[in-house]
């Protein structure tokens, strides 16, 4: 009789190198949020946040690069040049904050994003009227309904509403 000795080192090796190529290709894959300094630095793909400068960018549609300038949101006084290639996102310019994920370009000393993030501001932001509202257990109406009552929330009273809404039977 043979011993399967072999077979449960080999299965066991076998495992060791697929877990070794996973943790690695798993740690290539991250791109970490780094500092603009740490992002000239260092030789890898990573993330830099932060907001457009204003009148910074410029769209060339021929070659479909994107140049603007970052500004630190921390450090306001730092700055860091950013090209893009490829489609400008929409409302670009009235973006709040983006992320540019690429690596520093030593040549160009401009940093080459392959991606953007762009957070524009809320449709809601700035609207009057518009407020956020939070409500308690107590806010909520006591029959198990899920919308609070109350006028002074915009939704009727339970004494004011009328009918019942839907075709008749």
């Amino acid at each position: 009789m043979k011993s399967k000795t072999p077979l449960y080192f080999f299965g066991a090796a076998l495992l060791v190198v697929f877990a070794a190529f996973s943790y690695t290709k798993f740690t290539e894959a991250l791109t970490p949020y780094v500092s603009y300094e740490e992002a000239i630095a260092t030789a890898r793909s990573v993330q830099v946040a932060g907001g457009l400068e204003q009148g910074s960018s410029s769209y060339d549609t021929q070659s479909g690069n994107l140049h603007f300038t970052l500004v630190d949101p921390e450090r306001s006084n730092k700055t860091m040049r950013v090209r893009y290639e490829g489609v400008k996102p929409a409302n670009f310019e009235e973006a709040i904050s983006i992320v540019a994920i690429g690596k520093w370009d030593t040549d160009s000393e401009e940093f080459a994003a392959h991606d953007l993030l762009v957070k524009c501001p809320s449709k809601y932001q700035g609207v009057e009227g518009y407020e956020s509202k939070s409500y308690s257990a107590g806010d909520m109406p006591k029959d198990g309904g899920s919308q609070p009552y109350g006028s002074s929330d915009g939704y009727p009273n339970q004494d004011e509403t009328s009918e019942a809404v839907g075709p008749s039977i």
